[in-house]
């Protein structure tokens, strides 16, 4: 799993919209229903919480929630930790520099967006996801988007056409095709449903669709 690190961790934000197509709805999506489900005093995981937007995010929607941020790249932690100073909340927010199988936390919700496919299926995804149930209250959600294998021969050049209509660059859309290809480790539908149930969680519900990106509540 990559670490983000240098320049790489400042010009994530910036990179992120143009490289998944509905990125910002995405997030909508995922905050409207935390705020359906969750009540007040909630303590929320989020795994790989990169540079902490998402956390700023949800601190907004309740000022009465608590978050772990969780992310291997201490890079990206600070500059989340500095987002966190600036906007008020960092007492509100315990910073994780470690894998997530390291943790002791009893989340009332887990956010696990853009992660997985950096994650080999060679017992790291299994890792990961047992992880998450470790550190997860019993019946609480878990939110999870992911880059999936592609269910049509032409999704993979539709996503990367439609990255290049949201900025992408010409030597940015060779460079994501290469990493479409070769760098992440997506899973098909089958797989996916496989592994959470082996990690025991239930069935996952589609809430989001992109192209080439999923997102999943079980």
């Amino acid at each position: 799993m990559p670490t983000f690190t240098g320049e790489e961790a400042h010009e994530y934000d910036n990179r992120i919209t143009r490289l998944v197509p509905g990125y910002e709805l995405l997030h909508q999506l995922t905050n409207a229903q935390l705020s359906a489900t969750l009540t007040d005093n909630a303590h929320i995981l989020v795994v790989g919480a990169g540079t902490g937007k998402e956390i700023a995010a949800l601190a907004n929607i309740n000022s009465t929630w608590q978050f772990t941020a969780q992310d291997t790249s201490a890079d990206m932690l600070a500059i989340a930790k500095q987002r966190f100073v600036e906007q008020g909340i960092d007492s509100r927010v315990s910073i994780e520099c470690q894998p997530v199988d390291k943790l002791k936390v009893k989340a009332d919700a887990v956010l696990c967006l853009l992660v997985m496919h950096f994650v080999e299926d060679n017992g790291d995804k299994k890792q990961l996801l047992k992880g998450i149930k470790n550190n997860l209250k019993k019946s609480a959600p878990v939110f999870i988007a992911d880059l999936m294998r592609p269910e049509t021969p032409f999704e993979r050049e539709a996503q990367l056409n439609t990255c290049q209509e949201l900025g992408l660059s010409d030597a940015g859309k060779t460079q994501m095709a290469h990493n479409l290809e070769r760098e992440f480790y997506p899973l098909d539908r089958m797989r996916f449903s496989e592994l959470l149930n082996e990690c025991g969680f239930g069935i996952p519900k589609l809430y989001f669709k992109a192209l080439g990106f999923s997102g999943y509540v079980v």
